[in-house]
């Protein structure tokens, strides 16, 4: 009998159970590269409830170690952001050194995919409002980027799932145009949002936008050694550096 994960098989820890993201996850990596979810259960998307979220990232992570996967991919960018970059690094390097696997946070995955597509000055665009955007923000300018701005898209945190494709490429150009000095776009996005439904906006604004799937994907098929460029996704994938 062939083995179905022969390329690798990658453990997922989702901060919630939104399965979008999930879904064009899955579908786009290729065959033989095995997904096993697990997930947080975030409910509040605060950032008290982001710093309590990390006990149960340990009890995850452990879970995958115990399982056995070639890598490990702790997912949601603010459970780790809002704690800042160096802390990140010691988290991840902790895990590394206690269970053997590799780890790539969402975090880590981002400020690859931005140094692989020449970006190091850029707009980020989040859902979120007020103070926590700057902690993102900082997390960003530790990782050695030049932000110019971090901006909470002006929305009903609770319609972030409930954008249409024109809504969000409405939200990206109207951010963009005053600010065309960026070498590209970071999105800090909701589940929810999907590739498609940025690529317009990537041609039509003429930068890079890097995108929380895509920027996943292919970080995991790096770490895994599994080079597979996807036409039509995006240029992070197009080209796949």
């Amino acid at each position: 009998m062939s083995n179905a994960n022969w390329r690798g098989i990658v453990g997922v820890i989702k901060p919630s159970y939104k399965s979008g993201s999930l879904v064009d996850f899955i579908h786009l990596l290729p065959d033989g590269v095995g997904v096993v979810p697990l997930f947080i259960g975030a409910r509040e998307h605060t950032e008290d409830e982001y710093l309590r979220a990390m006990e149960i990232y340990h009890q995850r992570v452990a879970e995958l170690a115990q399982i056995g996967v070639d890598l490990i991919h702790p997912e949601g960018g603010p459970p780790f952001m809002v704690r800042g970059y160096a802390t990140e690094k010691e988290l991840v390097q902790g895990w590394q050194e206690k269970y053997g696997i590799p780890v790539v946070t969402t975090g880590m995955s981002h400020c690859d995919a931005l140094h692989a597509m020449g970006i190091r000055r850029f707009l980020g665009l989040t859902p979120y409002q007020g103070a926590i955007n700057d902690k993102f923000a900082d997390y960003f300018k530790a990782a050695g980027f030049d932000v110019a701005a971090m901006l909470g898209i002006p929305i009903d945190f609770k319609r972030r799932y409930d954008l249409s494709r024109e809504e969000i490429y409405g939200h990206i150009k109207n951010a963009f145009l005053p600010r065309r000095d960026v070498d590209g776009i970071y999105l800090l996005s909701p589940g929810g949002w999907r590739i498609v439904d940025v690529i317009d906006a990537e041609h039509d604004l003429g930068v890079p936008i890097i995108h929380p799937v895509a920027a996943g994907v292919w970080s995991v098929l790096k770490h895994l050694g599994v080079p597979h460029p996807i036409k039509g996704s995006g240029r992070l994938f197009e080209e796949f550096p």
